[in-house]
């Protein structure tokens, strides 16, 4: 039997009090300044897919992501039809549940009021784990789940507990609804605890219930995947092509780092070391494992880098934890600068400028900013240029788009204005729908001449969208095309235009 082994609890010890009114108050606090910018700008184009798909299309899957979001989508919209701050809140809420989390696994593994409030803001002060709360996307939902399955499994080490792994279980099932990224979370967890132990865990049978569940849920995904070919494998080639326009593997550790935050990155760091190296901390040793293979499964396989952020806190406990016991009294010292710059640029970081101050976008990062400009431009640009087609063109048109985004808009608004059916052979996209080979008149938003004349017998510009905060090519400098003629029949050339 191996030194790790012998140092498991066999029964479970005490716990410091849980900083109630503390975390409760960071918590509360967060939620207010989320909750004062979620109504800011416009909606995000990832958003505007997942109402569409949750207004239009329904599914067991898709082909990017899970069927929970456009469902959450769908559900809000149910309550507040077209309400921007409606969408946000699922985001904000599981935002302030991570925060409190963070704060609970601190103490679950001996973190007093002190670390558990330390764990707290660092998490209230990360760049990407608090502001990603502020609209709804699949990171925003992810992380915390990821930070509630760490939590349960936390909590098991310590009183084994074994109805926590099939809540684990349950919870990673929803996971896999969200995005595929939790079975990397498993693997590194497994491989963690044969090295470092509690290795009772892989023999538990409450474990293997909760990855029947788990498994059971995925059938009707799988099967749809299945049917589709699998574009959701695609989707990793895609991504790490992507990665390497951006500065590839190279750049994935200090991003990682940076999406931290200030507080954050330097409890991580040194979190990490300590449950490598703290005697106390020598029952969770496999989770400081779990972070480095996390950070090598992502940097081989070309992931981006907030992947692994959902790992964090754990982490961050350990580093709170050590500061707190420190006996060099300037590095107790030291955190309270810190932390307060960590809170400024956590709340610099927030959607807070007043349109009249953001200049136009210049490309790259800036698509996170103007990604959520110029909806209302595009539709009534589309509008005026359907307006301009005959009755005759208008009774045999669809009206497709370059990207995804674009067709999220339209067909959001499509009712509104009395379009024709919206396609798209972008990302997901193409998945939901091909156009009827019955359609030889295309309203064709974006694209390039070049590219449609090879699909199309005429290509003729009819109209142009403009937003001076647009996104350019979404939302900015668009041309709005007349196609006509489809040089095949839709239903032959779709797969060829559809790309992920």
């Amino acid at each position: 039997m191996t030194t790790a082994e012998t140092a498991e609890p066999v029964v479970a010890r005490e716990v410091p009090p849980f900083a109630t009114v503390g975390v409760g108050a960071i918590a509360l606090v967060a939620s207010i300044a989320l909750f004062a910018v979620l109504g800011q700008y416009g909606f995000f184009g990832d958003e505007l897919y997942f109402r569409a798909a949750g207004d239009h299309h329904l599914s067991v899957s898709y082909a990017d992501q899970g069927p929970l979001l456009p469902l959450i989508a769908w559900l809000m919209d149910s309550i507040a039809p077209g309400s921007l701050v409606a969408l946000r809140i699922p985001a904000l809420l599981v935002t302030a549940a991570g925060i409190v989390l963070a704060a609970a696994i601190a103490r679950e593994i001996g973190g007093k009021r002190s670390a558990q409030l330390i764990t707290a803001t660092a998490y209230a002060t990360s760049p990407f784990l608090f502001v990603q709360g502020s609209q709804l996307s699949t990171n925003a939902i992810d992380a915390p789940l990821w930070v509630l399955i760490t939590w349960l499994l936390v909590r098991w080490v310590r009183t084994r507990s074994d109805v926590l792994l099939i809540w684990a279980g349950i919870v990673t099932a929803i996971d896999m609804q969200v995005k595929w990224l939790i079975p990397f979370f498993w693997i590194c967890v497994g491989i963690a605890v044969l090295v470092y132990g509690p290795r009772d865990l892989l023999r538990r049978p409450a474990l293997w219930i909760g990855a029947a569940i788990t498994a059971v849920s995925m059938v009707p995904s799988l099967l749809w995947q299945a049917a589709n070919g699998w574009p959701q494998l695609e989707m990793g080639a895609v991504v790490s092509a992507e990665q390497d326009a951006i500065g590839g593997r190279l750049s994935f550790v200090p991003v990682a780092v940076l999406a931290a935050g200030l507080l954050g990155a330097i409890l991580l760091v040194y979190g990490t070391v300590r449950l490598f190296r703290a005697e106390s901390l020598r029952p969770y040793r496999s989770f400081g494992l779990t972070v480095v293979l996390l950070v090598i499964a992502f940097v081989a396989t070309g992931g981006r880098p907030y992947y692994v952020v959902g790992i964090y806190p754990v982490a961050m406990a350990a580093g709170a934890i050590g500061l707190v016991e420190a006996r060099v009294a300037w590095q107790r010292i030291a955190a309270i600068p810190v932390i307060g710059l960590s809170v400024v640029l956590a709340a610099w970081s927030l959607p807070w400028q007043p349109e009249s101050s953001i200049a136009p976008s210049t490309g790259g990062v800036d698509l996170l900013l103007h990604g959520k400009f110029g909806w209302p431009e595009l539709a009534a640009s589309t509008d005026l240029a359907y307006r301009e087609m005959t009755p005759d063109e208008r009774s045999r048109a669809v009206i497709v788009t370059e990207s995804y985004w674009q067709a999220g808009a339209l067909d959001t608004d499509r009712q509104q204005y009395g379009w024709p059916a919206v396609y798209s052979p972008s990302r997901g996209y193409g998945y939901l729908g091909t156009p009827p080979d019955s359609a030889t008149t295309v309203l064709y938003v974006g694209a390039d001449l070049e590219e449609l004349r090879e699909h199309f017998g005429s290509v003729t510009p009819i109209g142009r969208a403009d937003a001076r905060l647009g996104y350019e090519g979404i939302t900015r400098d668009v041309t709005i095309w007349r196609c006509e003629q489809p040089v095949r029949p839709w239903s032959q050339l779709w797969p060829d235009l559809r790309r992920m």
